[in-house]
């Protein structure tokens, strides 16, 4: 009954197959929420999988339609001990991106678990699969030393993150008492580099929006219209380039933070950020002057042009364009309010004489908020020092991430502190063909998560 014999008895499970056995199973699900035709999977992957495992380990579990039609269903499992011990909330999500079966390497499949050396391939190995199998094996093996986990722990699972989460929020506004907790702690995403831990303490925001210029039906023969008709693609493009310049620094101050809080630049000036080895190299005339790579991608915002069109693209045509749209992306710290953004676009533009450009929010996609954590505060300080003990590594804490989760509904919806603690790394070719997680990775995460669920059932938790 030792913390080491926790961390034994979970990384031993690794050893011995047990895991990779239980990861084949779950990899085999086709659960592509991308898929119209997923529906039966991600009911089966819930139901088949997933229930009659944390029931085993005492957990009384339901499943739940999505209140919102475009999405899959949910999972809530809880394990009570004492109603008077603190709580633990966990998530994951068990859908995945398609499984684009043609680009995978020759002998791999996205849904047959494959290892090589020491990667392990398939869908969801890494996103989300793998590392929220391993977080619950981590769990079951403190169980079983200790003979209790000394807190009690709700899981969420939900099925439908890969197209955005609709209805999570309004699913944990419905079930807010079987989901009440004192913190969330889960694990997604990568790690910022792959040989040292990283904790993250929530998200930037996403708002994706339309600019468009329509100045008449159907094009007019450049021949004898051009000079004549106003250009509606030069219009946009001037636009686009008054709101952010040619070397990616956003012009549109009311977009941008006022400025980087002192613990989040002490945080940071400790992360490094690196692609590895299969990323792309970072340009680093790229964005806010006088920011570390680190600082610009977890507390700046970002605009970005995701898309461009006039005219004809793939059969250009000899004729002024009626019309120009662009597809823009903002990527926000909780510094700004996003209710500001597209009014502050709107003004700018008006300004610059572009009156002629409608500005309007993308509905029906992922709209997930910016939360952040101090990385000074004692839920991070505690995990930490958790990590550093089990792995002797001073992990990199990052006060959120570059991309976005649904962590809002966790965070502001259900008041929680949250930290996710990654067991990839950003080489792993999430959402791509042959998707891998590494086995060290996957080893030290099950230490790091048993050594942490150990320590909660043994200390005071903050605020309690």
């Amino acid at each position: 009954m030792t913390r080491d014999a926790a961390i034994a008895a979970a990384t031993g499970l690794l050893d011995d197959g047990t895991l990779l056995d239980c990861l084949a199973r779950r990899v085999a699900f086709p659960t592509a929420s991308q898929d119209p035709e997923s529906g039966p999977h991600l009911w089966a992957y819930l139901e088949r999988e997933i229930a009659p495992d944390l029931e085993r380990m005492g957990f009384t579990c339901t499943i739940h339609p999505n209140p919102d039609p475009r999405g899959g269903p949910f999972l809530i499992g809880r394990r009570i001990e004492d109603p008077a011990l603190p709580t633990l909330l966990t998530y994951g999500h068990g859908d995945t991106v398609l499984g684009l079966d043609a680009g995978w390497e020759e002998g791999l499949s996205p849904w047959v678990l494959t290892r090589r050396g020491e990667r392990i391939y398939g869908r969801g190995i890494v996103d989300n699969k793998g590392q929220f199998t391993a977080n619950l094996a981590a769990l079951d093996a403190v169980r079983r030393i200790r003979g209790r986990l000394g807190f009690n722990v709700a899981v969420l699972l939900e099925m439908s993150e890969e197209v955005g989460s609709p209805g999570i929020d309004e699913f944990c506004r419905a079930h807010r008492e079987e989901l009440a907790a004192d913190v969330l702690i889960a694990s997604d995403g990568p790690r910022l580099v792959p040989e040292v831990p990283t904790l993250t303490l929530g998200t930037r925001g996403a708002i994706s929006l339309d600019l468009r210029v329509r100045y008449r039906e159907g094009g007019h023969h450049s021949g004898n219209w051009g000079g004549l008709l106003a250009n509606p693609g030069v219009r946009l493009a001037h636009a686009l380039a008054s709101i952010i310049d040619r070397n990616g620094r956003v012009l549109v101050r009311d977009l941008v933070p006022e400025r980087i809080p002192d613990s989040i630049r002490r945080a940071l000036a400790k992360c490094r950020v690196d692609g590895g080895p299969n990323g792309p190299k970072i340009d680093e005339w790229w964005g806010e002057p006088g920011l570390s790579s680190a600082e610009k991608v977890f507390s700046w915002n970002t605009f970005e042009i995701l898309a461009f069109s006039t005219g004809h693209p793939a059969a250009p045509v000899n004729a002024v364009p009626p019309e120009a749209f662009a597809r823009c992306q903002i990527r926000y710290t909780v510094d700004r309010s996003v209710e500001s953004f597209i009014p502050a676009i709107r003004r700018h533009l008006a300004e610059q004489g572009f009156d002629d450009v409608s500005v309007e929010q993308v509905k029906g996609g992922a709209e997930w908020a910016a939360t952040r954590m101090d990385p000074e505060g004692p839920w991070p300080l505690l995990v930490a020092e958790s990590v550093r003990r089990s792995t002797g590594k001073d992990p990199m804490v990052i006060p959120n991430a570059g991309g976005s989760l649904p962590n809002d509904s966790f965070a502001v919806t259900l008041g929680l502190p949250t930290i996710y603690i990654p067991h990839s790394y950003s080489g792993c070719s999430q959402h791509a063909p042959n998707e891998h997680a590494l086995l060290p990775l996957m080893r030290e995460g099950l230490a790091i998560a048993a050594g942490l669920f150990w320590d909660l059932g043994e200390r005071d938790w903050p605020n309690r």
